[in-house]
């Protein structure tokens, strides 16, 4: 079975994606609201790179654990299952080992901007003029998503830096965290993962119900950024951005609360004393 994707399926450029906002050196988070969603195949070592699971100290570790843990035989009742339900040709398939592969949807829940590298040939002609490598630093659109072909051995860590190679974003993998995202009696639970964990197994055991299990990509807290890692005039950016959101929810408040008193206003015009 061939993990290749289809040409339609592949990441477009920075530049085309999304065109003369990256001039500027950002551009805002609504700036899009249409679903970005590509398909990537992940480097060939994740479908060969084993990790034993590890004793975890919580409890709810051990149990994603025990559900990692099952027999071939287990493993192809799911498998068969899993696909049962599929209305698209994201299956999953098993391999001769016990392993198996398959694909898992991560959206993009990034509240600061990101650093990309320039094409290859425009970042040479830069460092020869001015002796600097340059970034470009922006949001990524809202709703971005991508699917990943992975491997059952694949880590949350390996997921992290094969999006941001496939994005060309040059930032510390280590900035970054997956989350699992589950609802549960309208309720929504979101978990960090550990970068061991492996995120196909859960896929496979909660099945393809994107409301049942979903994997979402954030920041770590702010305090786990290493914000000596950017270049002055990126971290200018950030504060210019941040400036910028500041006003925006500042007027909102005040309209806010303008608002209310203008009905507290005429409540009291209309009503009588006594």
């Amino acid at each position: 079975m061939s993990s290749a994707v289809s040409d339609s399926d592949k990441a477009p450029s920075f530049e085309k994606t999304w065109g003369s906002s990256t001039s500027s050196g950002y551009c805002s988070a609504d700036d899009s609201d249409s679903e970005f969603e590509q398909f990537f195949t992940a480097k060939t070592s994740f479908f060969t790179k084993r990790q034993k699971c590890k004793a975890p100290a919580k409890k709810d570790e051990a149990t994603e654990c025990g559900k990692q843990e099952l027999s071939t035989g287990d493993v192809q009742k799911q498998v068969k299952e899993y696909n049962s339900q599929i209305n698209s040709n994201l299956f999953m398939h098993m391999n001769k080992d016990g392993s198996y592969i398959g694909f898992i949807k991560v959206q993009f829940k990034l509240a600061r901007p990101v650093s990309v590298s320039p094409s290859q040939k425009k970042a040479l002609s830069e460092k020869r003029r001015s002796g600097v490598k340059r970034r470009t630093s922006f949001y990524l659109p809202k709703d971005t998503s991508k699917h990943l072909h992975i491997s059952s051995h694949t880590s949350a860590r390996e997921v992290i830096e094969a999006l941001l190679k496939k994005f060309t974003v040059v930032d510390n993998p280590a900035k970054f965290a997956l989350f699992e995202r589950r609802e549960r009696h309208e309720q929504v639970y979101i978990r960090k993962m550990s970068d061991t964990e492996r995120p196909l197994p859960l896929r496979l055991s909660a099945g393809p119900s994107q409301k049942v299990l979903s994997f979402v990509l954030k920041e770590n807290e702010t305090g786990d950024v290493n914000w000596h890692a950017f270049s002055m005039p990126e971290l200018n950016n950030f504060l210019r951005i941040l400036q910028r959101e500041e006003e925006e929810h500042v007027k909102q408040i005040m309209q806010k609360y303008a608002a209310a008193r203008a009905k507290m206003r005429d409540a009291l015009q209309g009503s009588t004393p006594g």
